[in-house]
């Protein structure tokens, strides 16, 4: 009956301009809009629907050492670490600290246009 989770929705200033982020910076595709929001798809097929917020995010997230409620980042997968690391710092991304290992896995924080919080990751292995 319930097969996951189909998308997750993001609130934007400027959804257009968010979601255009996510094609120029992480390969994303624009795969539908409506009434002013847009879905953008990555390659493994995830989703997010950006949509009009009334204001931008209040506080940047600027640590990946937050407890507050809510969704805390965006994982986005990789298989070149080295590769999509140098990408996005050529595009001029805003990195929170620098990249490190954690259980073989490397990871590393940065930020997207509006200031939500998403997190490079390349595992050493498949969680199961």
């Amino acid at each position: 009956m319930f097969q996951g989770i189909e998308h997750t929705a993001i609130s934007s200033p400027d959804p257009q301009k968010l979601a255009q982020w996510y094609v120029d910076h992480l390969e994303f595709r624009i795969n539908y809009t409506y009434s002013g929001n847009y879905f953008v798809r990555a390659e493994n097929g995830s989703m997010l629907e950006i949509i009009p917020a009334d204001r931008p995010l209040a506080v940047p997230q600027t640590t990946a050492n937050n407890k507050d409620g809510g969704i805390r980042h965006l994982a986005i997968a990789n298989d070149d670490f080295d590769a999509a690391y140098a990408s996005l710092q050529a595009k001029g991304v805003r990195f929170v600290g620098e990249p490190f290992e954690a259980q073989g896995n490397r990871l590393v924080f940065f930020n997207d246009l509006d200031g939500n919080l998403l997190h490079l990751i390349q595992r050493a292995h498949p969680l199961p």
